[in-house]
C-alpha cells in the first residue's frame, strides 16, 4: 500500500463480533480503489480480534487496539493511524453499499470547503421482526435511520447533522478543532451522544460546509434489544444528558437550563396526551419528555458540582 491514500475507512468497535465481519467485508468490497480499512478494537472482550485477523491477509486492512474505552477516543485513535485526508467512519453493526466510498470521495472532491458529510441510512430488522407499531419515523432516527431525499443537501443546522454510523470528515478540519471531543460519545454501554451534532456546530461556526450525500448509502442492523420500549426510554434519557453536557462544554449552562427543561417536559407530556390514540406519536413524545428528566438531573448536578471535562 502507498504511503498515503485518498480515504481511510475506519470501524471503531466494542464487543460487536456478531456484526463486525459483515461491516469489514462491505468495506473490502468497495468499487473505490484508493483507500485503506482500519479496525479500531476499543477494549473488546469478545472475538473482535479473531474476526479481524481472519481477514488480515487483505492488503488494505489493518487492526489496532485502543485500551481506553470511548467512541470518541477510538475515533481519534483511528484518525491518528490513518493515512487518508478523508476519514470515513462506519459503525461496527452497519453494512456499506458498494459505492459508499466513491460517493464520499466525489462529494469531498466537488467542495474543497466541505468538512463533514454523511449519507442515507436504511434499517435492517432482525429475522422475524419488522417496525413495531409504536415506533414513529422520528424515533427511528435513534436507530440510525437518516433520509433527507435523493439529492445532495447542504446542512445548515446542527439538528440535521449526518448520523455517526455513516460519517466522513476532512482531516484538516478535524486537526483544526483538536479531534473528537472525548467528553461526548459513547463509553462502554452508556448511550452518551451528540458528538456529531457538536462537530457540525463547530464546522458551521468556522465557515466550513456540511453535506448530506444520498448515494453514500449504508444499512444499519437493528439489534433485538433495540426493539424494546425500555431501550428507547434509556436512549432518550442519555440524549437529555448529552444535550446538557454539550451546553456545558459550550459555556451555555446555568439557571436558564431549568426553564428549558420544564418547558420541554410539559410540551412532551401534552403532546403525548394529545396523540393518545396514535401509539407511535404518543410514545415518541413521552420519550422526549422522559429524556428531559435526564437533562434536568444533569443540569442540577452541574449547578451543585460543576463538571470537570477532559481536555
Amino acid at each position: 500500500m502507498s504511503e498515503s491514500v485518498a480515504i481511510s475507512a475506519i470501524i471503531c468497535t466494542h464487543n460487536r463480533d456478531r456484526y463486525l465481519g459483515a461491516a469489514i467485508d462491505s468495506l473490502l468490497a468497495q468499487d473505490f480503489t484508493d483507500y485503506e480499512v482500519i479496525v479500531v478494537d476499543n477494549a473488546s472482550s469478545d472475538r473482535t480480534k479473531e474476526v479481524t485477523e481472519a481477514r488480515l491477509p487483505h492488503p488494505k486492512l489493518q487492526y489496532i487496539y485502543e485500551p481506553v474505552t470511548g467512541l470518541s477516543v477510538a475515533r481519534n485513535a483511528g484518525a491518528k493511524a490513518a493515512k487518508g485526508e478523508i476519514l470515513a467512519y462506519l459503525d461496527d453493526d452497519a453494512v456499506a453499499s458498494k459505492g459508499w466510498l466513491s460517493a464520499i470521495a466525489a462529494g469531498f472532491a466537488q467542495k474543497e470547503n466541505l468538512a463533514i458529510a454523511g449519507g442515507k441510512v436504511t434499517l435492517l430488522w432482525p429475522d422475524g421482526h419488522s417496525r413495531p407499531p409504536w415506533l414513529s419515523e422520528g424515533l427511528s432516527g435513534n436507530l440510525g435511520a437518516f433520509d433527507l431525499g435523493d439529492t445532495i443537501v447542504a446542512i445548515t443546522t446542527p439538528n440535521l447533522t449526518p448520523r455517526g454510523l455513516n460519517y466522513a470528515i476532512r482531516r484538516t478540519f478535524l486537526d483544526d478543532i483538536g479531534g473528537f471531543d472525548v467528553n461526548l460519545g459513547r463509553v462502554g454501554t452508556n448511550l452518551l451522544s451528540n458528538e456529531e451534532l457538536q462537530m457540525t456546530e463547530l464546522a458551521l461556526a468556522k465557515g466550513w460546509e456540511v453535506a448530506y450525500l444520498p448515494d453514500a448509502l449504508v444499512a444499519h442492523n437493528v439489534t433485538p434489544d433495540r426493539l424494546e420500549r425500555s431501550w428507547f426510554l434509556r436512549r432518550g434519557w442519555w440524549q437529555g444528558v448529552s444535550e446538557c453536557y454539550r451546553e456545558q462544554l459550550a459555556g451555555r449552562a446555568g439557571v436558564a437550563q431549568f426553564g428549558r427543561a420544564g418547558e420541554r417536559i410539559l410540551r412532551g407530556l401534552y403532546k403525548s396526551l394529545k396523540y393518545v390514540h396514535d401509539p407511535a406519536l404518543r410514545f415518541d413524545n413521552f420519550v422526549y419528555a422522559y429524556g428531559q428528566l435526564g437533562y434536568l438531573k444533569t443540569a442540577i448536578q452541574g449547578m451543585i458540582s460543576p463538571p470537570t471535562f477532559k481536555t
